[in-house]
């Protein structure tokens, strides 16, 4: 299978490649165009602008001039993506924009204007590279300051110019930004850096760099989301205000006490517009012996620092390979599409097959569904792409009371148009209009299908899963809306195709025209009442959509016949209709008393019920935990910092009334008495972000979060374990293993 699959890319190459002559090159300046300025009088920058298609390799870069007295610096390069190269194997590569930092040392009466040589070389997608390029560019600096006072006074002068005063100085470096390493523990180590008031650091700029200690390595920084800053420079970029921090895994081949040098670099600016020049400092640090809890043995092959299922998908995007990466997103897809957020989609899809009547094909069946699943995957793709580079979920926007109230109303109108209402003592004229929707929204053309995807997407389903967190993670730290696209589509695709196939079989099953197709219409009909239900349970109280699933169920169990004499020739095909009316009926009464009494669980009806004859409404309330509720990041750091006075390890959920798996987390795991026992002695805390208002948003960006369900731990000492984090439902027995690595 894989050799087909490598034949068929092969041949496509092969297509493009026919089809596409040197003559459809971009010439090279206008594929890689250049544009150098001045930062500062010892700072310059060069920027390229490079086409869609190509790229440029990192290590081809040179930068030279002829000009008597001026030299330059070592550049400062920000991160690539790496790339397996034909030619030159694994090697860092830049696409879009690149923005390189050069420092420039002018003798004494060396000239203010010169000419730049930038040497660069890249390549096209389809495989044919350019020679070395130079590219030129003329410069002026600013006049050199004075050398006396060293670059601590030309910066200040600078300032000065700038129009502050003596009073108002450029700090020293070493006091805008304050850095400190500290160990956490025998695999990990923490950086923080503490930065003055009108100040900044650039998160780009940050890199890691550990003197070679036998069998100890660095691993990729867990760096939060910064703020979004446009910069003259460096165009769209993050920059961090007051502090930053960083958690920096180790792995390690041993198990003994080690001594380490661990050197940050980073660059700052003031708010005056003054930049820094690239800082370096150096920490002696003392790495603990490793536990046996901690990372693995020299014996094992596995890291040391257990990477949260996200981020380990995350660096899978960076690092694997790209065919057999989106072929696991698609494999991730195909689990999630057995969620109950895409469970819904199945009676919207069967509804728009069903609509087309009896005479629909095999045929049709499959380009509507494969309508519905692209627009759906394209709607998933596109939020998921603005959710990982703004972190704006554009889903959680869309569950509002009146947009879900309004999509619930569609789906109400359309299970009429089902059940055959809109032939009843309607005016013409309304009668017409609703016809005319129904039969637009339910499939009458490829458009209304599509519609119905792209809101099915944006509104029926808004669960976060592991690997769409992964995804994200990875647009958000890379920026490479490209890749993570490709793996947000892929596992859309993968939720889709089971879709797929059950509009087709909804298509070939479907019975001719006559009383069965009238009566399969029904039962489509009742399930979209039961997804626009299942919508109005986000914002309405249990107790009154407990009454809703009830009438349902009663109303059902009344066109079953649950209420009507059998004759005594009935066959069985009647006897078994009406006992699941009876059944139908029994529930939903069992329901309505449910809703009277107050119980929340369709699935536990009495429970209410219950609840008042032993005493009250403990029983109810024992089976949830005891959560302290949290709006903002200032109510998390109050209860954090009481948590690690006390020595008690923390929990914090993030929860909304909208998010399905929260409610199966709530339901199914959270209620069990083996988890309750195992968490006893943690501090639980629930950031609820229903509203999805200001303070939800910070909250959610603190922890670069898209949304719930995610669970965070904090140790006894107040240590935050990012590999432990959770995203998305995970079982109670699943759960109480995972505690133990807490």
């Amino acid at each position: 299978m894989k050799y087909w699959i490598f034949g068929l890319l092969a041949g496509w190459m092969s297509v493009a490649q026919a089809g596409f002559s040197d003559s459809d090159l971009l010439p090279v300046d206008e594929a890689f165009a250049l544009e150098a300025s001045a930062a500062t009088a010892d700072r310059i920058v060069a920027k390229w602008t490079i086409a869609d298609g190509y790229y440029l390799y990192r290590s081809k870069f040179r930068f030279a001039t002829d000009a008597e007295g001026i030299r330059f610096g070592e550049a400062s390069y920000p991160a690539g993506k790496i790339k397996q190269d034909e030619f030159f194997g694994e090697i860092e590569t830049y696409r879009h924009q690149v923005a390189i930092e050069i420092p420039v040392i002018r003798d004494p009466g060396a000239p203010d204007s010169f000419e730049l040589k930038a040497t660069s070389q890249g390549c096209a997608d389809i495989g044919v590279c350019y020679p070395p390029n130079t590219q030129l560019a003329s410069l002026t600096l600013a006049a050199a300051a004075p050398p006396a006072g060293g670059a601590l006074q030309r910066l200040s002068d600078l300032g000065i110019g700038g129009g502050f005063g003596a009073e108002e100085e450029l700090l020293p470096a070493e006091q805008a930004f304050q850095p400190d390493v500290e160990v956490v523990d025998g695999n990990t180590l923490a950086a923080r850096w503490n930065i003055a008031e009108g100040y900044y650091l650039y998160r780009h700029k940050f890199e890691f760099i550990l003197e070679p200690v036998p069998g100890v390595t660095l691993q990729p920084a867990q760096i939060p989301e910064g703020e979004h800053k446009t910069d003259e420079f460096f165009g769209a970029i993050q920059v961090f205000y007051d502090e930053a921090n960083a958690v920096i895994p180790l792995q390690r081949a041993g198990s003994a006490a080690t001594p380490l040098t661990l050197t940050l670099k980073y660059q700052g600016c003031a708010e005056i517009g003054v930049c820094y020049p690239p800082m370096s400092r150096s920490f002696e640090l003392l790495l603990p012996a490793a536990t046996a809890a901690g990372p693995v043995a020299a014996t094992t092959t596995q890291p040391p620092q257990a990477l949260s299922e996200q981020d380990a998908l995350a660096k899978r995007l960076t690092e694997g390979s790209q065919l057999t990466t989106l072929l696991a997103f698609f494999g991730f897809g195909l689990l999630l599409a057995f969620t109950p957020c895409v469970f819904p989609m199945i009676p919207i899809l069967s509804s728009i097959i069903v609509g087309q009547g009896p005479h629909i094909t095999v045929r049709k069946s499959f380009v509507l569904s494969l309508v519905y699943v692209l627009a759906m995957a394209a709607t998933y793709t596109v939020a998921g792409v603005i959710a990982g580079k703004f972190g704006h979920n554009l889903q959680a926007a869309f569950q509002n009371p009146w947009v879900l109230s309004s999509f619930a109303g569609v789906f109400v109108l359309l299970s009429l148009s089902m059940f055959g209402f809109y032939d009843l003592q309607m005016p013409a004229s309304i009668q017409g209009r609703l016809s005319e929707i129904s039969n637009r929204q339910s499939g009458g053309n490829l458009v209304g299908v599509a519609v119905m995807g792209f809101l099915s997407a944006l509104i029926v389903g808004p669960c976060v899963a592991a690997p769409l967190a992964g995804a994200l993670i990875y647009i958000g730290q890379t920026g490479d809306a490209v890749l993570g696209g490709l793996a947000l589509f892929c596992l859309s695709l993968g939720m889709g195709a089971p879709l797929i196939l059950i509009g087709m079989g909804a298509g070939k099953l479907l019975p001719r025209a006559g009383v069965w197709m009238d009566k399969v219409k029904a039962v489509f009909g009742v399930l979209m009442l039961g997804v626009a239900i299942w919508l109005l349970e986000r914002i309405l109280p249990a107790p009154v959509t407990l009454a809703l699933w009830a009438f349902l169920l009663v109303l059902s169990s009344i066109y079953l016949g649950a209420l009507d004499d059998l004759p005594v020739e009935a066959s069985g095909w009647s006897r078994l209709w009406k006992g699941l009316g009876v059944l139908s009926l029994v529930y939903g009464v069992l329901l309505l008393i449910g809703a009277a009494s107050g119980a929340r669980d369709p699935l536990q009806p009495l429970q209410g019920v219950l609840a008042s004859q032993s005493g009250g409404t403990s029983a109810i309330a024992e089976a949830h935990l005891p959560f302290k509720t949290i709006k903002t990041t200032t109510d998390l750091d109050r209860e954090l910092a009481a948590a690690r006075e006390r020595g008690q390890a923390v929990m914090v959920d993030f929860y909304a009334d909208w998010c399905v798996s929260c409610k199966e987390m709530e339901r199914y795991t959270f209620a069990k008495a083996e988890v309750q026992q195992a968490l006893s002695g943690v501090l639980l805390l629930q950031a609820d972000v229903t509203a999805n208002d200001d303070a939800d948003k910070a909250l959610l960006k603190r922890f670069n979060l898209i949304g719930p369900p995610t669970i965070l731990f904090y140790d006894e000492s107040g240590t935050g374990r990012p590999e432990l984090t959770l995203v998305g439902f995970i079982p109670a027995d699943e759960f109480v293993q995972h505690l133990e690595k807490l």
